[in-house]
């Protein structure tokens, strides 16, 4: 077939841009003819305040990449998909309502081509004025919709009752740290009486960083906090509750986004990866604390307990709830819990989980 993926790729940054790539890697391997048309300039600077393209790709980029849209070239938009109109599958990665109108633009100049949507989220988190109506108007129009969960599926279907919508597990699409050596990591690892926590990631609010806080303040003095990402608000009103609560000299920030060439040093400091999301649809950072040898505690929010085995390589508890996040704290602030934990994390093998995403979105 010959395949064209809609979506954010290298100079970009972050897991969109990565399942992108390792989309077009699959599908090409599988024997199709795949590009990517992917974005000069994706937003408008003030819509997204954090850092929007790397200058080091967090993996190999895809040769067959061309960037032709620009969020502030409409005329591009239905030329683009007039160009796409020879693909026997064109494939728009939704990230956010933002994207919405030019990719309503690049359908109306297909015609009559197959096309799909692959909503990384159906609706965001913390959405604006008409998000809803935005996503409607694409999903209704889409020849097919993937979800990641099936409640996302379910809010698919609600807002687009006739849509098409299927459901598979997000595979892994890690970003490309070089091969590890975990026991080297531990090697240098601190006294028994030490336990390092880490957040990793964008700090928004509906990530639950503040219920962590709160939990962390509870837990055993040595249990310490590492906050690593981009912070999306104003950081003073973080370092205010952490003096508040009694925590400046137990948790650090380190504020901007990572390389992937630091991931490695970062988890390797690790005991454990703590996901303390109020609600979430997926995330692959569960499985970039695997691939590191570490163990992850996480809020059953959306789909994102599906990659952990409760009391085998993590630790699950209810969002918004410090108290249970409390008790998955004091549990593996015990060094042997924490070792069981860390014995029992499964090696991260990406190619089952491709070939099923790869079947369902190709279906017909």
């Amino acid at each position: 077939m010959k395949i064209a993926l809609v979506g954010p790729a290298h100079p970009y940054k972050g897991g969109g841009a990565r399942h992108t790539t390792e989309l077009a890697r699959r599908l090409a391997a599988a024997g199709h003819d795949v590009i990517i048309e992917s974005w000069r300039v994706q937003y408008p600077a003030r819509l997204y305040p954090g850092q929007q393209t790397v200058d080091v790709p967090e993996g190999e980029p895809y040769p067959r990449t061309r960037r032709r849209l620009a969020w502030y070239r409409p005329d591009g938009w239905l030329a683009e998909g007039r160009r796409l109109r020879r693909a026997d599958l064109v494939v728009f990665a939704l990230l956010t309502p933002l994207q919405v109108p030019p990719y309503l633009a690049v359908m109306a100049g297909l015609g009559r081509t197959r096309t799909a949507v692959i909503c990384h989220n159906v609706l965001p988190h913390e959405r604006r004025r008409g998000d809803v109506a935005l996503t409607r108007a694409l999903l209704s129009r889409a020849g097919t919709v993937v979800t990641h969960s099936a409640a996302q599926a379910a809010q698919a279907r609600d807002l687009a009752p006739g849509a098409t919508v299927r459901t598979v597990t997000m595979p892994p699409h890690l970003p490309a740290t070089g091969p590890q050596n975990h026991d080297a990591e531990r090697a240098g690892s601190p006294a028994p009486l030490s336990c390092r926590l880490l957040f990793f990631g964008i700090v928004r609010p509906y990530k639950g960083l503040d219920v962590l806080l709160n939990a962390l303040a509870k837990a055993p003095s040595h249990v310490t906090l590492t906050v690593a990402g981009e912070f999306w608000s104003d950081i003073t009103e973080l370092e205010y509750l952490i003096a508040e609560l009694g925590l400046a000299g137990r948790v650090t920030l380190r504020p901007g986004y990572v390389p992937a060439d630091q991931i490695p040093a970062l988890f390797g400091a690790a005991d454990a990866l703590v996901m303390p999301y109020r609600e979430a649809t997926a995330s692959q950072n569960a499985l970039l604390a695997f691939a590191h040898g570490v163990p992850v505690i996480t809020t059953t929010a959306g789909a994102l307990a599906e990659a952990v085995r409760d009391g085998v390589d993590g630790l699950t508890c209810a969002p918004g709830d410090a108290e249970d996040l409390l008790r998955a704290l004091k549990e593996i602030s015990d060094p042997e819990r924490a070792r069981r934990l860390r014995a029992g994390i499964p090696p991260v093998d990406p190619d089952p989980a491709w070939a099923a995403y790869l079947r369902v979105l190709l279906a017909p």
